[in-house]
């Protein structure tokens, strides 16, 4: 393998770690712990590690988490009840109501029911609407943690072409809006790429740095990356083989200079930057 590694697990050690100190200097300082509260409806196993990872980070920096699980027959008046209830108790600072949702319950109906001051994975339209104009309440999670990995690890993206496969209102579309953005860690030209791409290889190998997040298992191929390029893996698939990326990882790696893994790469980033917002939702609450 000739591409450095960008390590997001060590990295995410290393955020949670000044996330720890900032909350226990404001819980001194405000006498107030910053509350995370999760939401899961059914029992999906991969939705159930996702919370149960993002309560034990809350423990580890500091904060409280409270779970909510709900049975796969929960109706959507039920849920959108429960989420009017967190959005009026003072003690709860972020609401993160965990997808996939059973088909009963309509996704959009419940995420903008969230008060936008506590929507911590930043997906209710006014969160979205002030982040495209640049002056972002929060920022997205999975983005916010490939910005980090690349700012961190002194990737520039100014002037550079930043290709991203997947056009997701989680992952692709934000990710695009905050690298077109003044300042550190944007100011790049971005392609988005999707289904209806024509001459998709041609695309990707114009990137300097290239995205993938399209939930395809090693879709991304050697012949697809330009030498040299920095190369981000957003993709978590399970195969038969175990967990896998979007890129085919063993022959990419001999073409670009930077990679992440998975797992081990954005993940750890996600819920790292989770609590970032969490802290910043209550550091606002607490002015008003």
């Amino acid at each position: 393998m000739t591409a450095q590694l960008l390590d997001g697990k060590s990295l995410a050690r290393t955020i949670q770690g000044e996330i720890a100190v900032e909350v226990a200097e404001f819980i001194e300082n405000n006498t107030t712990v910053p509350c995370l509260a999760t939401v899961l409806v059914g029992a999906d196993p991969a939705s159930e590690v996702y919370v149960r990872n993002k309560r034990q980070a809350c423990e580890r920096v500091g904060m409280e988490s409270r779970h909510h699980e709900l049975s796969p027959e929960t109706t959507e008046a039920e849920l959108l009840e429960l989420v009017r209830k967190l959005n009026r108790d003072a003690g709860v600072h972020g609401i993160l109501v965990q997808l996939p949702l059973p088909k009963q319950i309509t996704e959009t109906r419940i995420l903008n029911a969230v008060n936008p001051a506590k929507d911590v994975d930043c997906f209710h339209p006014e969160n979205v609407g002030l982040l495209v104009q640049g002056r972002p309440r929060f920022l997205p999670c999975t983005p916010h943690g490939v910005q980090q990995l690349l700012l961190r690890n002194g990737i520039d993206t100014a002037g550079k072409h930043v290709v991203v496969v997947g056009r997701s209102d989680i992952v692709g579309k934000p990710l695009a809006n905050m690298l077109v953005q003044k300042g550190a860690g944007a100011d790049a030209t971005v392609t988005v790429c999707h289904s209806r791409t024509r001459d998709l290889a041609a695309v990707t190998r114009t990137a300097d740095i290239l995205v993938a997040a399209i939930g395809r298992p090693r879709f991304i191929t050697a012949d697809m990356v330009r030498p040299g390029a920095v190369v981000v893996d957003v993709g978590i698939n399970r195969t038969a083989q175990g967990l896998c990326g979007d890129v085919d990882f063993a022959a990419v790696a001999e073409v670009a200079s930077h990679i992440t893994p998975v797992p081990g790469g954005v993940g750890p980033l996600t819920i790292t930057m989770l609590l970032k917002n969490t802290l910043t939702a209550c550091r606002e609450q607490a002015t008003t």
